[in-house]
């Protein structure tokens, strides 16, 4: 039976940090290790990870950001299996069994559902993502198009995988966003399985349902810039250690939803009507041609989209918000 190692990268997270290991223990499948990679936090994160004594193992390292983090953990891992847990995110009990009973017939990395939560661990009534990926999913992230997928928590991966990716270059943009790398550099090695369920918790504690953003790490000024270079950084790793090549430009829904927003969101009329005849190009395509969405979803996306043209801010504001922050959506009656 292989060994799964849930490794939970903490920075200043104290306040979350014991929900996320008391989930990660709570797992109903008997082989599982818990590793905590503390990236020098400086709140009171060493006395929560001390309380657990030796059910736990424990790395405290000096503060290098999430990349960082990612490197010494998966350089220690020896599982067959793990999973890279939020430090404010939680896992369901069955969610490592249900992976692993699915990882076992010969797939890369099994990613799930999360229900998004607020801060204070609430349920909002959605869920991440809305769309599931084809097994061959990386058969498309090859030819650019990066596919459907839940934040970092939701996923489990063949440790043997991780390690053909990382380490990753220490570099300001990989400081957060390190998940990029596991979630889209495994998928180039194999088949992706979904579970069409939800089997953890994704917490949004910096922003809420009035606002348009749907992050804990970055703000949309830098979301841009940071994901072109971490696709190229991407490029590098793939061509290099998995002889996998990828085209210079990618197509993401997520980043382009994030340009959309910073256009549109707030703007006067004829701003959001300026993004429409000279700005939308890569956003229309996202949606258009989306290879994993259907049909209703497109046609849903893009009559949202043209309520943003309308001259009334409130209507304009909403359709962004619903757009882009899975947490504004009420949850919809039975």
């Amino acid at each position: 039976m292989n060994q799964v190692t849930v490794v939970i990268c903490n920075y200043n997270y104290a306040r979350f940090l014991g929900a996320a290991i008391d989930s990660a223990l709570a797992q109903d499948y008997p082989h599982v290790r818990v590793l905590v990679i503390d990236d020098g936090s400086t709140d009171g994160s060493r006395r929560v990870i001390e309380s657990y004594g030796s059910r736990i193992a424990a790395v405290f390292k000096s503060n290098g950001g999430q990349g960082s983090a990612y490197n010494c953990a998966i350089s220690l891992l020896e599982s067959g299996y793990a999973v890279m847990l939020d430090a404010d995110d939680v896992l369901y009990p069955t969610a490592v069994s249900r992976a692993v009973e699915v990882m076992d017939r010969g797939y890369a990395k099994a990613q799930f559902r999360l229900d998004v939560m607020d801060g204070a661990g609430r349920h909002t009534g959605t869920h991440v993502p809305h769309s599931d990926p084809p097994e061959t999913c990386g058969d498309l992230l090859a030819q650019g198009w990066l596919y459907p997928s839940p934040p970092a928590s939701g996923h489990v991966y063949q440790v043997s995988a991780l390690k053909r990716i990382f380490p990753v270059p220490d570099t300001k943009f990989n400081r957060y966003g390190a998940d990029f790398y596991a979630i889209y550099g495994v998928a180039l090695q194999g088949r992706v399985a979904s579970i069409p369920c939800s089997l953890g918790g994704y917490r949004i504690h910096q922003n809420s349902a009035s606002d348009a953003s749907f992050a804990n790490s970055e703000d949309y000024g830098e979301v841009s810039q940071a994901f072109d270079e971490r696709w190229s950084m991407l490029r590098q790793i793939a061509a290099k250690r998995i002889g996998v090549v990828l085209p210079s430009t990618c197509h993401d829904f997520a980043i382009e939803k994030a340009r959309f927003c910073s256009c549109v969101y707030h703007a006067p009329l004829a701003s959001r009507w300026h993004w429409l005849l000279k700005e939308s190009g890569n956003y229309l395509h996202t949606v258009i041609a989306n290879p994993f969405w259907g049909l209703r979803k497109k046609m849903g996306t893009l009559v949202l989209s043209s309520l943003c043209l309308l001259p009334f801010p409130s209507v304009s504001d909403f359709a962004v918000r619903y757009i882009v922050n899975p947490a504004s959506r009420r949850r919809r009656a039975a």
